[in-house]
């Protein structure tokens, strides 16, 4: 066997570009006791905590591979929730970015996520119709809440009822009880998808929107909290009552709209947020109109409602007076309406179509509006309830980024500096710490760019035929020149680097040539830099791609009816013609030994030529969409191509394989570049971000399958345990939801969690340690009584004996996962595991050890034997021995706190006293020596 090629790996080495993904929501966070400063966003893969008094990056949480779809805070400022559109949910502490526990339970993308007030519990919607309790403390899934067909839209806990309110795309808003895990009222009061809902006023009012533009407002009555309500609330008038919501007598909960609120936007609503006091409403559609609203207080809508009632009864004595209403009409009656509960603030206009808003209300009175808008920018606005009128805007962060999709990248000579352009600037990027250096705008739509010998200058070309000439340093546009009469499609340097190339719609490709120039605008004596056309060579057809090889021998360029034709360099005499690919070559590239060339075109194919006689070495199906770029790494006869199905690849020119599939963009990849040397590779895409490869140290051996990319040992791809058949979409189309038990013979068990490639290694591995306890059981038993030597998988793990190997494995397994762990285990493993669960008890870790033996009893009823019952009662005695003794520990440790807080209490009241006593008599001693002085003087004769 020969020896296998090895290659150097690359890695992702960075991310940037992007201030503010748009498919993700924003909050506000609390970081060193600090609020109101402090925001979260979602930027692709990694959530950033921008400061928005400075302007920077105040932290950066990184994530893997998968968008960030959905954030949220906590509310003691601890931690933070990340859903990603995998259906995973990642919980991290804010202090260092460590991850404390990963929740997997949903199929596709988290669209919301809510913690309750005690930043305990976190519930998640997501569009696979699916809503989901975790409870973060035990870092376990609590219930799975299934009813809604169509994607949720919003959750939020009823803190004070332990009930959870789902909204979703098909009409309905949901209510659920935590503790039957059932739903028990349904919401049918809308004719088209519910797209946002929110509690207001201490969760006394539901706000909902849909298609149109109006707000639901519905008032929540609980059966046993009727007679409690104050008097406001008692008089509240029912306004109308929704023919679906069907009102029993039996029903703990009835839900009546009382008004609507009168939205100002166009479109439908994208989103409603309000602030941790639940007394101020945002409401944003498809525009760029933020309205707000104020839910008043109980004594202000009282207040604002006999003002009204004062004014309409004047008015009616007015019209009594005049003659136009009868005397006998009745007198204006005193019942609060929704005008008096609810009051209008200014709204904000923003300067692009908004995609996310977070809210916090302060102690004195001030709003702050974090949002963030569709072209890359986040921005942070003030105003204060009691006027409600002016809005400032405190700050907005736009130059970190790009404002449009970029088009085109180029890296320098040195490796050190990435140039990026997009439709309205074009941004210089140090590439060791990924800040932005320069911003040159721009009026015009790039296609391709690159540097200028030396660096100092860069070269961009437009779609409307113009070749730009940039001063990078000074960071402006030192020349613009007609070049082609359409579109300018590609610009590059000649390999002596005396000039560049472009080439154009109107079928031309031209030559230029540097020159230096005195300065046109004679602000400066020195000579700039300048282009000089020299030749131009015409062709039959449009201009796609050009290139020449590194011995200025030929011309390789790429025309819209999908050939290449290579002419002589020095003559422009047609040399050869490529031709084989249906659609156009969209980009192409020449190896360093003029050997070989590469061509990408839009039919998803690499061709690989040779220059001598351009004959076809091979044609390979690189990427599942329009491959965008191509290009060689010096000195190699490697290559990466890019394509519009977001992935990168590098392949091998003279072997053919496909040596590393780099997957990163979640749109389209729309250009690369391979740096000098090939140590560094960017691209951009049109998820906005532009992604920096490195080259590694780390060597690659083809063949070997990436983890990322392993599936599940039964051939899923992180398919959930209960739910079935590959044609479930097209089913659910027609309204059919299938389900498949995870256990047979327990049809009623539905898991919050699903099967995932760590729970299938944590069942292996409980596999293996009960094999390999066995056996060392085995050999202690043959000793009798003379020391053994562990095994090297126990001694691995720093234990003695099987007890503490056992309980080490399990204690090993991510709490998330142990139950799924457990549904994969055979019957006899679980048999064997039932035994020695006892002694394990007698350890301490009683938690995982319970979890596991009820587990087990619970889904797997052959359990339930005779040979097992000894165990099972020695398991159920052990276990409430353990659990009163943890009881009694965790209420001697309450108690003992809280006699601690008293104490505390008390000697800071006996030192306020004292401090407010000695600062009386220093007080009272100034006064005196003050008196003393003014004291009139006496003279005596």
């Amino acid at each position: 066997m020969g020896l296998t090629k090895q290659y150097l790996r690359y890695v992702p080495s960075g991310t940037f570009n992007v201030i503010a993904s748009p498919d993700c929501n924003s909050t506000h966070v609390t970081l060193n006791g600090v609020s109101g400063r402090y925001i979260a966003v979602g930027a692709c893969e990694h959530v950033i905590i921008w400061d928005m008094r400075l302007g920077e990056k105040a932290q950066v949480i990184p994530g893997e591979n998968v968008m960030v779809s959905q954030i949220a805070a906590s509310s003691n400022g601890n931690h933070i929730a990340v859903g990603y559109v995998d259906g995973n949910i990642n919980v991290f502490e804010l202090t260092n970015n460590e991850i404390v526990c990963v929740f997997a339970g949903h199929k596709s993308a988290v669209t919301c996520l809510q913690y309750d007030e005690q930043g305990t519990r976190l519930v998640s919607g997501s569009k696979d119709t699916e809503v989901i309790l975790w409870d973060v403390v035990s870092e376990t899934g609590v219930a799975r809440f299934s009813g809604h067909k169509g994607a949720i839209t919003s959750v939020m806990f009823i803190n004070g009822k332990n009930c959870i309110i789902s909204s979703s795309k098909d009409t309905f808003v949901k209510f659920w009880d935590i503790e039957t895990k059932h739903c028990f009222k349904t919401l049918g009061g809308h004719q088209m998808e519910v797209w946002s809902a929110v509690l207001l006023k201490e969760e006394r009012y539901l706000v909902t929107g849909s298609m149109d533009q109006e707000l639901r407002v519905w008032k929540l009555n609980w059966k046993e909290k009727i007679k409690e309500e104050d008097k406001i609330s008692q008089q509240l008038e029912i306004v109308k009552i929704e023919d679906t919501d069907n009102i029993e007598d039996s029903s703990i909960l009835q839900c009546h709209q009382v008004g609507t609120l009168i939205r100002g936007g166009r479109g439908r609503v994208v989103g409603l947020v309000t602030d941790l006091g639940q007394s101020v409403l945002a409401c944003y559609g498809t525009d760029s109109l933020l309205e707000l609203f104020a839910f008043c207080s109980d004594d202000e809508a009282k207040t604002r409602m006999s003002k009204r009632v004062k004014r309409q009864r004047k008015k009616m004595t007015k019209l009594k007076e005049s003659g136009e209403v009868d005397m006998e009409v009745a007198e204006v009656s005193e019942l609060l309406t929704l005008s008096d509960e609810v009051r209008r603030l200014s709204s904000i206009k923003l300067s692009a179509k908004l995609k996310s808003a977070a809210l916090l209300l302060g102690t004195s009175g001030e709003l702050r509006v974090g949002v963030t808008l569709a072209t890359n920018s986040v921005e942070l606005h003030s105003l204060t309830l009691e006027d409600g009128n002016e809005v400032t805007c405190l700050k907005q962060i736009m130059l970190s980024g790009h404002r449009r999709e970029v088009r085109c990248v180029s890296l320098s000579s040195d490796n050190l500096a990435v140039l990026s352009a997009s439709a309205d600037s074009v941004k210089l990027w140090n590439r060791t710490s990924q800040a932005c250096l320069r911003t040159i705008p721009l009026s015009s739509r790039p296609t391709s760019s690159c540097f200028a010998p030396g660096d100092r200058h860069a070269l961009v070309s437009c779609s409307d035929g113009s070749l730009l000439l940039l001063d990078v340093a000074a960071a402006n546009v030192m020349e613009t020149i007609p070049a082609h009469e359409g579109g300018c499609s590609c610009v590059g340097l000649t390999p002596d680097l005396r000039g560049c190339y472009s080439g154009g719609s109107d079928k031309t490709v031209k030559l230029w040539q540097f020159e230096l120039i005195p300065d046109p605008s004679g602000d400066s004596k020195a000579k700039v830099l300048s282009l000089l056309h020299t030749r131009t060579l015409e062709l039959e057809e449009q201009v796609t791609a050009v290139r020449i090889s590194q011995n200025n021998k030929f011309i390789a360029v790429a025309l819209l009816d999908s050939t290449v034709r290579i002419f002589f360099y020095d003559t422009f005499k047609f040399y050869i013609s490529l031709y084989g690919h249906k659609l156009p070559v969209l980009s192409m590239d020449i190896s360093s030994d003029c050997n070989i060339i590469a061509t990408g075109s839009a039919d998803r194919n690499v061709k690989i030529w040779g220059l001598d006689f351009g004959d076809c070495h091979k044609s390979i199906f690189a990427h599942n969409d329009s491959i965008t770029g191509v290009g060689f790494v010096p000195g190699t006869h490697y290559f990466f191509t890019s394509s519009k199905d977001g992935k990168v690849k590098q392949w091998d020119g003279d072997s053919y394989d496909n040596i590393i599939t780099l997957n990163g963009h979640a749109g389209e990849c729309l250009n690369l570049c391979v740096g000098g040397g090939g140590l560094h590779v960017v691209s951009c895409g049109g998820d906005g971000a532009l992604r920096l490869y490195t080259r590694s140290e780390e060597p690659l051996v083809l063949g070997d399958q990436d983890e990322n990319e392993e599936g599940l040992a039964t051939g899923e791809q992180h398919v959930s345990t209960y739910i079935v058949l590959a044609f479930r979409p097209q089913l659910r189309q027609r309204g059919v939801r299938l389900y498949r038990a995870p256990v047979p013979g327990l049809p009623g068990l539905v898991m919050p969690t699903k099967k995932t490639i760590g729970a299938e290694k944590a069942a292996d591995s409980i596999v293996e340690c009960l094999s390999v306890c066995a056996e060392y059981d085995q050999l202690v038993v043959e000793a009798r009584g003379q020391p053994v030597a562990p095994p090297v998988l126990m001694a691995a793990y720093n234990c003695n004996n099987s007890e503490d190997f056992l309980l080490e494995t399990i204690c090993r397994i991510r709490a998330s996962e142990l139950e799924e762990a457990l549904l994969l285990l055979p019957l006899s493993a679980s048999t064997s595991l039932v035994p020695r669960l006892a002694g394990l008890l007698d350890r301490g870790w009683s938690e995982p050890v319970c979890r596991t033996a009820l587990f087990l009893l619970r889904v797997t009823p052959s359990l339930q034997q005779p040979a097992l019952l000894k165990h099972l009662i020695q398991i159920q005695a052990r276990a409430a021995m353990r659990v009163n003794e943890i009881r009694d520990m965790v209420g001697f440790n309450l108690h003992a706190l809280q006699w601690v807080r008293r104490e505390a209490e008390s000697s800071a009241g006996e030192q306020l006293f004292r401090d407010a006593t000695v600062a009386r008599k220093s007080r009272d001693k100034r006064a005196t020596i003050a008196r003393a002085k003014k004291r009139a003087i006496i003279s005596i004769t």
